[in-house]
């Protein structure tokens, strides 16, 4: 259809509606406007905190065969507007449209609502409003269609308080599943467009390409309306790279200019099942090259203040409290206790001191991941909870570092902080002074960031959607809270009494702190195969020459006073050829293998359970088909995901359980920290694994979200609520 046949039904349309609307005028005992459509005004808070922003909620519920517009309506229609009528100091910001239904009659095309769409719209309160209740009114206007249109429209409104806090509303607990039929907003497909052909005449043919997981089916693409340009409804599927699609839309221009940016929907349709991605892509007038991704995504505004930010606080710190007794930790939890030890004889002032000290390290450790995140979020990538551990280099230098640590506490040297950086690492963590404090606090925070805790995921998955500032306030309480017991030890000398007194038995304690040490560096040299391949086997030899170099400098450079000089020159040749042949030359560790947005084994089975790769689309297929879906997120480098999967996963009576009721299981393998799963824990407001999910069989249902800490018992109760929805919808 020609932009003038277009303009031509519209008009026809519109026409329409207005004798309609003249008509339902002439008679005052007629129906009112928009009687197959109701709308009613939702808030996600009933207290609002000056300052803050809170979504506001327009659920329309629609007619059995009755159907409203998205916001652009396609070849005919008119998309539905809302004006607001607020008070002075509150703004509404633009409309959150869900993912429409594209729909054919005749020869037009529309894209419509049925049955039941939530617009969503973000409301802005200023700092200065003064408290007391405020009265919001939105007035509504619609064409709702079967076989005729008719105008709707309606006044809504609803009232709320201004207040020293932010309370979410009753009506929350319905924002989750609102929000998850808002296109995704994440830069998850890395999509491009590009112009295939020169012009032929006003028309154009358009490619558009981006990343999808297996099994994704039918693709689409909606697109926003433009008075400039018209992007044809006909798509057409053209084959692509491996994880890729790619479809062909044509290009009609009505201005001089060909467009340099297209924006609109991505779809990927899997039975009943949708994904829709909100792009915003510039043009290019070739195809990019391989590894390159000319688009941009657009950015929807997240749901703010939900939770109250004490809250928020009370959540960072009780998790990083229990941080504290998380496996990570435990290797320098037991440094900790032999430094009280060793502090039992000192003065109070000192005491508390060095439990500042250390206290400073954790927070300045903190400071550091908050600026990572930032870095991270600003240039456009997701960021998660323990992301520094898929970096095949950090793991690398981790392992070295924590080989080190172990070397030193099994006494094979022992340097003061003017040597060299190789024993300097080593001894920092076992000395009692404020360098060994501060370390201790720098290593127990990298040992804890693999582990997530209870109340921990929460507080991480709001901070990381918040600005800058925010992050950063987080990042700090849950360092706080990891550093609390020990500074209030610290603070209470009275109560190192009640610690073994200080004696030659210390020594053998330090020896024996080196066994979970050295577990922990050979647990960090299990992780390094998946992003070194066969190659791995180089870094323990490479850790076996740094032992002997380590062996060979306390020996000969400390203990003895002949021939010093020589003694540390072959020890430093030593370390720069293990360097130079075995990392750079063997390893090769500053160059990693590729990595796969989803890299794991298309089927793996363990101990009964026959688990199958993550994607989106293979739970949508699984669901279509009738069966329950068991998604477990997690990394070879989370001991809680190891732990929860060992004790409360893969045993007998939940295997039992997964095979009676028919449970396909999903593996979603973190381990390199893929942007598709950071996005898909984003969605479900956690940050980092370990994240269980377990999906009914029935589509409009949402998902049961397991607590980071299993138990069987949970794991259970979970699948018999899945078997029950799954009877009553029989």
């Amino acid at each position: 259809m020609s932009i003038y046949q277009r303009l031509r039904h519209r008009v026809r349309v519109n026409r329409l509606c207005g004798l309609i609307l003249l008509g339902a005028l002439s008679f005052s005992a007629g129906p009112a406007f928009g009687e197959h459509t109701r709308a009613r005004l939702v808030p996600a808070a009933d207290l609002v905190r000056p300052g803050d922003t809170v979504l506001m909620a327009v659920p329309l519920h629609m007619d059995a065969g009755w159907h409203t517009y998205w916001k652009n309506p396609g070849e005919s229609g008119m998309a539905t507007t809302i004006q607001w009528v607020l008070p002075p100091g509150i703004t509404a910001g633009e409309i959150q449209w869900p993912a429409p239904e594209k729909m054919s009659e005749g020869d037009l095309t529309i894209y419509v609502y049925t049955n039941d769409a939530t617009l969503l719209v973000p409301l802005k309160f200023a700092p200065d409003l003064p408290p007391g209740s405020v009265t919001l009114l939105a007035k509504l206007s619609w064409l709702e269609c079967e076989v005729q249109c008719v105008p709707g429209s309606a006044t809504v409104q609803t009232t709320l308080k201004i207040g020293a806090e932010t309370r979410p509303s009753p009506a929350a607990a319905d924002l989750p599943s609102w929000q998850k039929n808002i296109p995704a907003a994440e830069n998850l497909v890395k999509a491009v467009a590009w112009w295939e052909q020169a012009p032929n005449g006003n028309a154009r043919p358009l490619a558009i390409q981006w990343q999808a997981g297996a099994g994704a089916g039918q693709p689409d693409f909606y697109p926003d309306a433009s008075d400039d340009f018209e992007i044809q409804v006909a798509t057409e599927t053209v084959p692509a790279e491996p994880g890729k699609m790619q479809i062909r839309k044509v290009v009609k221009k009505s201005a001089p200019d060909w467009p340099g940016e297209i924006s609109g929907l991505l779809i990927q349709k899997t039975g009943a099942e949708r994904q829709a991605y909100q792009v915003k892509l510039r043009v290019a007038p070739t195809p990019p090259a391989a590894g390159t991704a000319a688009g941009t995504v657009a950015k929807t505004p997240a749901l703010i203040a939900v939770l109250p930010l004490w809250k928020i606080l009370l959540y960072a710190f009780l998790g990083g409290l229990i941080l504290n007794v998380m496996p990570c930790v435990l290797p320098v939890i037991a440094l900790k206790i032999l430094g009280f030890v060793g502090q039992a004889k000192d003065d109070a002032r000192r005491v508390r001191y060095l439990g500042l000290i250390y206290a400073l390290g954790v927070l300045v450790s903190f400071l550091a991941l908050a600026g990572l995140v930032i870095g991270v979020k600003a240039a456009g990538h997701s960021a998660g909870w323990g992301m520094q551990f898929g970096n095949p280099q950090f793991l690398v230098g981790l392992t070295v570092l924590v080989t080190l640590v172990a070397l030193n506490l099994f006494g094979l040297f022992e340097i003061q902080l003017g040597g060299n950086v190789m024993g300097a690492a080593g001894e920092l963590a076992s000395k009692h002074g404020a360098a060994g404090a501060f370390f201790n606090g720098v290593l127990a925070t990298i040992l804890a960031t693999p582990c997530t805790a209870p109340f921990l995921g929460a507080a991480l998955g709001f901070a990381f959607t918040q600005s800058a500032p925010f992050i950063v306030l987080v990042f700090l309480v849950v360092g706080l809270g990891l550093a609390a017991p020990y500074v209030v030890l610290s603070w209470q000398p009275a109560w190192l009494k009640f610690l073994p007194k200080s004696g030659a038995w210390m020594i053998h304690f330090k020896v024996a702190m080196g066994f979970p040490m050295l577990l922990t560096a050979v647990w960090l040299l299990s992780l390094v195969p998946r992003h070194f391949g066969d190659r791995s086997s180089w870094l323990t030899f490479f850790l076996v020459v740094v032992a002997m170099a380590a062996w060979a400098y306390g020996e000969f450079v400390q203990r003895r006073n002949t021939r010093r000089g020589l003694a540390l020159a072959l020890v430093l040749t030593l370390l720069a050829g293990d360097y130079w042949y075995v990392l750079e030359r063997q390893l090769h560790w500053r160059n990693a293998g590729p990595e796969s947005p989803l890299e794991q084994a298309s089927t793996t089975t363990a101990d009964g359970i026959a688990w199958q790769p993550w994607s989106a689309e293979n739970v949508a297929r699984a669901r279509a088909e009738g069966h329950p879906v068991l998604v477990d997120f997690t990394a070879d480098w989370c001991l809680t995901c190891q732990v929860n999967k060992k004790l409360s996963i893969e045993i007998p009576q939940v295997q039992a359980r997964i095979k009676q009721l028919q449970v396909t299981a999903l593996l979603g393998d973190y381990t390199k920290t893929p942007e598709a799963i950071t996005a898909e824990l984003n969605r479900y407001g956690r940050v980092g694994v370990p994240l269980v999910l377990i999906f009914p069989a029935d589509l409009n249902r949402p998902p049961v979200v397991l607590p980071e800490v299993l138990t069987p018992g949970i794991v259970l109760s979970a699948l018999d609520q899945v078997a029950a929805t799954s009877a009553t919808q029989k």
